[in-house]
């Protein structure tokens, strides 16, 4: 059985950490990056089932790095996380198609629903193929 990636795009490096511990205790395979460009240019890019984004990161904020995704063809379901949460930054983030803006410190519950919806998401057939 192939093993689902969960990418981890955080700047602070005790964040970074945590989440992947949570990935993994969940059976996932995580990538962790220290910055948007690093996950960009990624080999694991491509494989990714799910991104897990720090929205306030310097150069490139998450939900830039979203959608420059986008804009390159490379949908990825994304969480979004932040610790400076507002209503125009979640508004824009969820018209823009992310699938969860939260709000740190992150709840493991909601991020490990968020993380499954996302999987599901990742998973189904594209409309139309």
């Amino acid at each position: 059985m192939k093993k689902i990636l969960v990418s981890v795009v955080e700047d602070d490096r005790f964040l970074r950490e945590s989440m992947c511990r949570l990935m993994r205790s969940l059976g996932y395979t995580v990538d962790v990056f220290a910055s948007a460009a690093d996950f960009l240019a990624s080999p694991q890019l491509a494989e990714t089932a799910c991104l897990i984004a720090d929205i306030h990161m310097p150069a490139m904020t998450g939900l830039e790095l979203y959608r420059r995704l986008i804009d390159t063809g490379n949908p990825i379901p994304t969480i979004l996380v932040t610790a400076f949460p507002n209503d125009a930054d979640r508004a824009r983030a969820l018209n823009d198609g992310v699938l969860c803006y939260l709000r740190k410190p992150v709840d493991e519950d909601h991020l490990t629903r968020c993380v499954c919806a996302a999987l599901r998401l990742a998973s189904s057939p594209e409309e139309g193929s």
